[in-house]
């Protein structure tokens, strides 16, 4: 009786874990199948222990146990991996948190050479501005860092905001290198990091949402690139 209770029990979590599957994208999906392993080894290991097959389940557990370490390790390095994506122009290396959205840069070239955007103050970020109309792709960069740090900073400033929402014309064909920087991964993802990296992005910088064109377009880019290789 006891037996047929566990056996229910058990078709009914794997009928909620199929569901759940399936409305999962590939890249969560991988995830969480990483840690599917060893909570069905756990889950086994109790029902033999109810059953007084204690020997077999202390194996299952440790088993199991294995299979955590080794999915929590593999979850930390694709978190770092992926913890910061980079955009670098002739005048500016620009940095977005993917997790929190925050963006700050470091000024290449020019008067401000050196300075931090974040440590800026306003007067000096328009200056940097009117510096850098010769450099459209600079241009376009910076635009995306002052709409979201002073979002009126247009106001009474001629920034030319049509222009602003437009894409820059790149440099240059983007490299495997700066496709990995723009995407905050390392040498070597996968398709589905790849793909899961991009949604994040553009998340944060979609023009829908009050982001950039040209970062979005730069980021999409860069998914592209990679992709070529998968």
């Amino acid at each position: 009786m006891a037996f047929m209770f566990y056996l229910v029990l058990a078709v009914l979590l794997l009928l909620g874990l199929a569901v759940m599957f399936v409305r999962m994208d590939a890249a969560r999906l991988a995830t969480v199948l990483s840690y599917v392993a060893p909570v069905l080894l756990s889950g086994m290991g109790i029902v033999l222990t109810l059953l007084g097959r204690a020997g077999v389940a202390f194996g299952l557990f440790g088993l199991a146990a294995i299979l955590f370490g080794r999915a929590r390790a593999r979850a930390r390095g694709t978190k770092s991996r992926n913890q910061t994506s980079h955009v670098r122009t002739a005048a500016l290396e620009m940095e977005l948190d993917l997790d929190s959205g925050a963006m700050n840069g470091l000024v290449l070239a020019g008067r401000f050479e050196g300075r931090e955007l974040e440590d800026m103050g306003e007067a000096e970020l328009l200056s940097l501005y009117s510096e850098l109309e010769q450099d459209p792709e600079s241009l376009r960069v910076l635009e995306a860092y002052l709409d979201r740090r002073m979002p009126s900073w247009r106001e009474g400033f001629d920034a030319h905001p049509d222009e602003g929402l437009g894409a820059a014309p790149a440099s240059g064909p983007m490299t495997k290198e700066e496709a990995y920087q723009i995407l905050g991964l390392s040498a070597g993802a996968s398709e589905a990091e790849i793909r899961e990296a991009h949604r994040r992005l553009m998340k944060r910088v979609h023009p829908d949402t009050g982001g950039s064109v040209f970062l979005a377009t730069r980021i999409n880019e860069a998914k592209d690139v990679l992709l070529r290789g998968h």
